[in-house]
């Protein structure tokens, strides 16, 4: 993903936005990234890359998803066909 990616497909958060946040809010769990626009709180789909996001940033690594955004979408599109 490139840094204007979105991470939270409902809400249009990316991964620039939630980088910013992570950096100027220093959130202690990862929950907290739910502040950042309301990300992860409409689908939920993207709550297990928040918190692999929050993971990256807490162990001093820069956070990143290696997936591109047509994948990511694709199966976000999988996940929510299933929840119904």
């Amino acid at each position: 993903m490139q840094p204007d990616d979105h991470v939270c497909l409902c809400f249009r958060v990316s991964l620039r936005k939630l980088n910013t946040f992570l950096e100027c809010e220093k959130p202690r769990v990862a929950s907290q990234l739910s502040e950042c626009f309301g990300a992860g709180t409409g689908c939920h789909w993207c709550v297990p890359f928040l918190n692999k996001l929050h993971q990256q940033w807490q162990d001093g690594q820069a956070p990143s998803l290696n997936e591109s955004p047509e994948d990511y979408a694709a199966r976000r599109k999988i996940y929510r066909e299933e929840k119904k």
